[in-house]
């Protein structure tokens, strides 16, 4: 009802800093799929995670990293509470999602976030 109504699918603010970072962080794979095709920006940051990718790689939703990396995703984004998407799923475990963003060229030896690198998260 609200993209019907043209809201701005870019809107920053909040804890998640967009509506993509939200629903990408709970793991909502239909409403992802509705902001990809209503022009939403795969690489804004902003919020807790930074992207989209960070949110989604750190909690776990593996189909919604497939989907936002086909869309376009920096896998190498940084910022963030885990510095990057390959540090924030190396920290939580996410062993499925670690071995995709380095098929995709995430840099393993990236530094930021509160570990350091992906090593430290790990």
């Amino acid at each position: 009802i609200l993209l019907e109504k043209e809201v701005d699918v870019n809107a920053q603010g909040g804890t998640f800093g967009n509506a993509l970072q939200e629903a990408s962080g709970e793991g909502h794979k239909e409403i992802v799929a509705m902001l990809l095709e209503n022009g939403v920006d795969v690489n804004a940051q902003g919020g807790l995670f930074s992207n989209a990718l960070q949110a989604a790689s750190g909690r776990g939703h593996e189909e919604i990293v497939a989907m936002l990396l086909e869309k376009g995703a920096d896998v190498n984004a940084q910022g963030g509470l885990f510095g990057n998407a390959l540090q924030a799923a190396s920290a939580e475990g996410k062993k499925e999602i670690v071995v995709m963003l380095l098929e995709r060229g995430a840099d393993v030896n990236a530094q930021g976030g509160l570990f350091g690198n992906a090593l430290q998260a790990a």
